[in-house]
């Protein structure tokens, strides 16, 4: 097996008297899908804010390939390969789509002031080359054709795929979704379910948190459960549905029953 992409020891997150992270311990294998689910209060998006630096944790470490990033920034994070979505839609509204999608860039982007200001042939190509992966990556998603649109004109299920096009524009090693079924229709589920797969056979690792048990059950290759902060469990998904202090903490036994009948 190789290194984890990801590699999560003791992470605790405090605030005041209450726990939100309690001592998770987390191991993303590279070129897969990693589920956390977990109840309403579990602590998965507290787990995301401190995977991405929005949050510094109490106790623990954050190691993303091979390196200690727990005291780092969310824009160095950002710079060595983690992108991430939010579980609510955070577009540029007013912007079109194609603009969208070159801020997912700029973590990367070396032109200095003065290049701006000179126009240097340097920057020129610089633009050039971002239009062009930023192309690439709409095309990916789907969203090709919608590029020179205002943001704001896309459904629901488009403005979530634009959101995960903006987080793969610099080419991330892990991915973070939060949510990004959260108020789709089935058809958009489906869709969204394909396109995450492409996400990981093109080499890019997912760790996802989803409320939507079939999505995950059907997607991914191993599932992380939090309850009170705590990780209570941890398997492939076939395991996961089956496992009795699962049942009892989240998915409650109509939902397994139902879960008993999906493939994986």
């Amino acid at each position: 097996m190789s290194a984890p992409v990801l590699e999560l020891a003791g992470l605790t997150r405090r605030y005041a008297g209450l726990v939100a992270v309690d001592e998770v311990e987390l191991a993303v294998q590279p070129g897969t899908v990693h589920a956390v689910i977990g109840p309403n209060g579990a602590g998965k998006t507290t787990l995301f804010n401190l995977i991405s630096g929005i949050v510094v944790p109490s106790e623990g470490t954050i190691r993303f390939l091979g390196q200690d990033v727990t005291a780092a920034p969310p824009f160095k994070r950002a710079a060595a390969g983690m992108g991430r979505t939010f579980q609510n839609i955070r577009i540029f509204a007013e912007m079109t789509v194609l603009e969208n999608v070159l801020t997912g860039l700029a973590p990367g982007f070396t032109g200095g002031l003065l290049a701006v200001v000179a126009m240097l042939p340097g920057l020129r190509r610089a633009e050039r080359e971002a239009r062009t992966r930023a192309l690439e990556v709409l095309d990916i998603v789907g969203l090709a054709d919608r590029a020179h649109v205002p943001a704001a004109s896309l459904p629901y299920g488009d403005q979530r795929r634009l959101e995960i096009a903006r987080a793969l524009a610099s080419a991330p090693r892990l991915i973070l979704l939060d949510e990004p079924a959260a108020g789709m229709n089935p058809a958009e589920t489906v869709a969204l379910g394909a396109l995450v797969r492409r996400i990981r056979d093109a080499g890019t690792t997912v760790l996802l948190v989803e409320h939507d048990m079939g999505f995950v059950m059907e997607l991914s290759d191993r599932v992380t459960v939090l309850n009170f902060g705590r990780r209570i469990f941890e398997g492939a998904p076939d395991t996961v549905k089956r496992e009795p202090t699962v049942i009892e903490a989240y998915l409650g036994p109509k939902v397994a029953t139902r879960l008993a009948g999906v493939t994986t």
